[in-house]
């Protein structure tokens, strides 16, 4: 389980490192990338800001995506994770501790993998870490990435085209 990446967007140092020790306790040994806010986890998927020049051909695994997230806020995030062909495919799981049903219904109206109601007790919160890298770190099987415009045939539309 450990060549794959996982980005966390958290800006809450608790729940922060809750959630990176329950990983450990899981022994997801996987990388796991942590942005503090919407914009830097934007700013990595899409190598941008602080991640100008990084490798987007190699995108997480997994995006654990908070909703409450300063500057730009976990539900806009996957809006525009979701927007990119080249990264609308990304698993994205909503861990947040919302309990508002309208916060639930918007992630997944954005096409939100899962959403997660972080529990309040660790014990119950690492086991579902625990379930959450099992299945997507393991089980799950994606999507094939998909091929840069230019490895496309010639003249081959790509997913961002649509005929009417």
């Amino acid at each position: 389980m450990n060549d794959k990446i996982i980005l966390l967007a958290e800006d809450n140092a608790d729940d922060e490192e809750l959630t990176l020790r329950a990983l450990r306790k899981s022994h997801v040994t996987n990388e796991i990338v942590v942005a503090r806010d919407g914009q830097e986890a934007l700013d990595y998927v899409f190598g941008a800001g602080v991640h100008a020049g990084r490798d987007v051909s190699i995108q997480p695994e997994l995006v654990l995506l908070d909703i409450s997230l300063p500057k730009v806020n976990g539900l806009e995030v996957l809006k525009r994770i979701r927007a990119d062909w080249r990264t609308r495919t990304l698993p994205i799981v909503m861990l947040t501790s919302s309990t508002e049903e309208r916060d639930r219904m918007a992630a997944y109206d954005q096409f939100a993998n899962s959403y997660i109601r972080k529990p309040v007790d660790f014990d119950h919160f690492s086991e579902a870490v625990k379930e959450l890298g099992l299945y997507w770190l393991v089980l799950n099987q994606p999507p094939p990435h998909p091929r840069k415009s230019s490895d496309r045939e010639p003249g081959a539309k790509g997913p961002e085209h649509h005929d009417a």
